[in-house]
């Protein structure tokens, strides 16, 4: 097994040797740089290999069939339910799969809200979040006469007006807050976020969870590739993340809620395997989070999503940020002196995550980000899907370059110094 720690550092080197993807060369001839882990990170080879075992050797359906195969992928599916589960400080009673975050929240909108919400209650969220824990609300408005509030961006610290924070959440029946930002980079105060809702709020119907107030949905897709977060400590009812942000495949996430929520909450999805019988005259359900896991399951993406925990959990969770954190400030620091540059987000802060948001008064963001391609540079252009956020800021489109575990200082200068030259000739 190779090294992937100096001392307390990262061995960066090592750690690139893990991921095959990094190898290849740019169809320009560049050396490839990639810096989009925001929209999706790429994979070690451990994540791959995990996958291509569970199809080559233990390819069976599960929770379905007692022969010796079909035992063994389900007893693989099931550990990795527990394995993420406790990854993130939690247990396989509270950890739902889903085909990611924007899922994960759509469950929480019309297996709970559907049916706990009532018409004049009030669902608090905020100007920061992506549209997967906008759209969703604003829907169940539509439908149940619910009322969605907007928490605002303060535009001058680039943070959310707390104090709008405060008031707003007096009249909340939920509230849906995103953990840590994917066009800003800034993590929010979610501890005190949560410490107002319980507090503060009315809950469904005037009547709060166990202890009171508001229940709160935390989107951490952003937050799981870099900081350890802990569902047992947080005081959130739900959390929702994604694999494919942290090293695991696409098409597979998760929602880890009390065992009091999910208790509260019918199934949007209905077919087989979440069943416990059905006759012609109607339907029982199973208990916990199987009863909202209709149809085959994302077997292959379980065994591999288990292999990325593993391979993340060797790491200190807190030298992963200060890794990302370190190479997004230094480039946002370079590139904010750059002639017609802005950069969006505070990334002085030691809690912003590795993402680099920026513009440019007279390029627009897709010929820059065609310019960097042709230098081997991966980054992603246009609004992020959180229009609403970039209308707070005054722009239609930004790019943004974001970092993860295996990115380099030398990627970083080299980025730098490639959009600088952009910035010389053609601006």
């Amino acid at each position: 097994m190779l090294a992937r720690t100096v001392g307390m550092a990262l061995d960066i080197e090592a750690i690139r040797a893990e991921f095959p993807i990094l190898g290849i060369q740019h169809p320009t001839g560049m050396p490839f740089v990639y810096l989009d882990s925001a929209a999706t990170t790429q994979k070690p080879v451990c994540v791959l290999d995990a996958m291509d075992a569970y199809y080559r050797q233990t390819n069976a359906n599960v929770h379905r069939a007692v022969y010796s195969l079909a035992a063994e992928a389900t007893a693989g599916y099931e550990y990795a339910r527990q394995r993420i589960a406790s990854f993130f400080g939690a247990t396989e009673r509270e950890m739902v799969f889903t085909s990611g975050t924007t899922e994960a929240i759509n469950l929480v909108a019309y297996g709970w809200g559907r049916h706990m919400l009532v018409k004049g209650d009030v669902i608090l969220t905020t100007e920061m979040e992506h549209h997967a824990d906008i759209v969703p609300w604003q829907l169940l408005a539509s439908e149940r006469g619910v009322e969605v509030r907007y928490v605002p961006l303060d535009r001058e610290t680039m943070m959310l007006d707390m104090e709008a924070m405060e008031v707003g959440v007096e009249e909340a029946a939920l509230v849906c807050v995103v953990h840590t930002s994917n066009v800003l980079g800034v993590r929010n105060d979610v501890e005190r976020i949560i410490e107002l809702a319980r507090s503060r709020g009315r809950g469904p119907g005037g009547r709060g969870p166990a202890g009171g107030g508001a229940p709160v949905l935390l989107d951490c897709a952003q937050a799981a590739p870099h900081e350890r977060l802990d569902f047992s400590t947080l005081g959130a009812d739900f959390i929702a993340f994604s694999g494919h942000k942290m090293g695991g495949p696409t098409g597979i996430g998760g929602l880890i809620a009390t065992e009091e929520m999910l208790a509260e909450m019918q199934p949007f999805i209905s077919g087989g395997d979440m069943i416990d019988r059905v006759t012609l005259e109607g339907t029982t359900f199973q208990d916990g989070p199987q009863r909202f896991e209709a149809g085959t399951p994302r077997i292959a993406e379980a065994f591999g999503w288990a292999a990325a925990i593993d391979w993340l959990d060797q790491f200190d969770m807190a030298e992963v940020h200060s890794h990302v954190s370190g190479l997004a400030r230094r480039t946002a620091e370079a590139i904010s002196v750059l002639p017609g540059i802005t950069v969006h987000g505070r990334h002085d802060l030691p809690t912003a995550s590795g993402v680099v948001t920026f513009s440019h008064e007279k390029l627009h963001a897709e010929d820059i980000a065609h310019l960097m391609d042709a230098g081997g540079f991966a980054l992603r252009t246009g609004h992020h899907c959180a229009q609403p956020l970039l209308a707070a800021l005054g722009v239609a489109a930004t790019i943004r370059a974001s970092f993860w575990i295996h990115n380099t200082s030398a990627e970083a200068d080299s980025f730098i110094a490639h959009l600088s030259d952009i910035i010389e000739r053609f601006a």
